[in-house]
């Protein structure tokens, strides 16, 4: 169950999507396979390659977006791996608003990085 953003947000999204940019998303999330997880990001693109291409330089393997039948292929990025990304790609502000961070600087979601949701 995603939460803690707005119509406007997600209309922007699906737009910057469908325009064929990388566009980020992060809301709260609970999903009971990963209760320790307390919110996700969303890396769209609608140009598979250049989604691809762009996931290449965190780590994430092609395989690993997640393709659905609404056009809004993306990488689910969470843990570590979602506080790496958000801070190289300059989103302080998703950080600020949808994640706490321990003392260390890791973030207080996981006791794992986990770099997607769906294969």
């Amino acid at each position: 169950m995603a939460f803690g953003v707005n119509r406007r947000e997600l209309d922007n999204w699906k737009e910057q999507v469908r325009k064929g940019e990388v566009a980020f998303i992060t809301h709260f999330w609970v999903d009971e396979r990963f209760p320790a997880v307390k919110s996700i990001t969303k890396a769209g693109c609608a140009d598979l390659e250049k989604l691809s291409e762009w996931g290449k330089k965190y780590g994430l393997k092609k395989e690993w977006i997640h393709i659905r039948g609404d056009g809004f292929p993306h990488f689910d990025l969470m843990g570590d791996t979602q506080l790496h990304i958000l801070k190289e790609e300059g989103l302080h502000d998703q950080i600020k608003r949808f994640i706490e961070k321990k003392e260390d600087g890791s973030i207080d979601q996981s006791s794992a990085p986990v770099y997607f949701l769906y294969s």
